[in-house]
């Protein structure tokens, strides 16, 4: 059985940071927590916990010690909040979601109604949306939406950085047909784009996949559904303890991605656990 693993698969650019960042801070002697998860990845959260990095939803109950923001960002009144209770901040915000939030914050300011494609109850659209003003911003999830939304003259557009490019095209077209003034910032991050383009070429190649990552990861699902559409024995797992031997039985040629949240020493394991079936065959 051949394994294949994808070139790209695991940590982005943002989420190697974030990690690092959160990592060299637990080395603190105050007390040090993030706000939301580091990463939607369950499992390096666990290993800041053991290195006494706690998380919390909110800092109502937080008077003192450090604050890492979560790559994803956070909402522009929570950070306003720990600079307010002088909290020491580690601001681990991946640099092209700061990006997306200083946009919106530009484009609101500038007087355009603004729509953010994304999905609403994701943490980091909540958060690009908070830096925009109350009244005349909009999350759509397609081109679809767009035709439900308020008559605009100006409209600018940003993206959720994990979307697709033919989602933002979808949402722009659909704004250039009902007139008027479009401003558009690509805030897609070219990593998203590069893991999806390769799970789209290996799947087609191979006789069962296997996808790495959080189930809470946004472009973790992402990857299985691209996946599980080009070859229905698709797989997706967090950890090497979920495979099952079973699925390889006739299996040839086996791909391998992870998502952008997925440390390495998990897509090792599992790898090693692929090598481990392979020989037992």
């Amino acid at each position: 059985m051949q394994v294949i693993l994808a070139k790209s698969a695991g940590f982005c650019f943002g989420v190697k940071r974030a990690t690092q960042m959160a990592f060299e801070a637990a080395g603190k002697e105050q007390k040090t927590f993030t706000l939301g998860p580091i990463i939607h990845s369950p499992q390096v959260v666990h290993k800041l916990e053991d290195l006494g990095v706690g998380v919390v939803n909110d800092l109502s109950g937080v008077h003192d010690g450090t604050v890492i923001i979560r790559s994803h960002g956070v909402l522009a009144s929570e950070m306003e909040e720990a600079q307010r209770k002088q909290l020491e901040i580690v601001d681990a915000t991946c640099p092209f979601v700061k990006k997306a939030q200083e946009y919106v914050q530009y484009l609101s300011d500038a007087g355009y109604s603004v729509l953010v494609v994304g999905d609403a109850d994701h943490p980091e659209v909540q958060g690009i949306v908070s830096y925009g003003g109350k009244d005349r911003i909009y999350v759509v999830a397609s081109g679809d939406e767009v035709r439900k939304l308020p008559k605009m003259g100006k409209m600018g557009v940003v993206a959720q950085t994990t979307q697709s490019f033919d989602n933002l095209r979808s949402v722009v077209t659909e704004c250039l047909r009902r007139g008027g003034e479009v401003r558009v910032f690509n805030t897609i991050c070219d990593a998203t784009a590069v893991r999806q383009q390769e799970a789209t070429e290996l799947a087609q190649q191979v006789d069962c996949m296997v996808v790495i990552g959080g189930y809470n990861s946004a472009n973790t699902r992402r990857l299985a559904e691209i996946c599980t559409d080009l070859q229905p024995r698709t797989h997706h797992i967090e950890t090497a303890s979920e495979i099952n031997p079973e699925w390889f039985r006739g299996v040839e040629r086996v791909g391998v991605t992870a998502g952008a949240s997925t440390p390495k020493w998990i897509i090792d394991d599992v790898m090693a656990r692929l090598e481990e079936i392979n020989n037992s065959h």
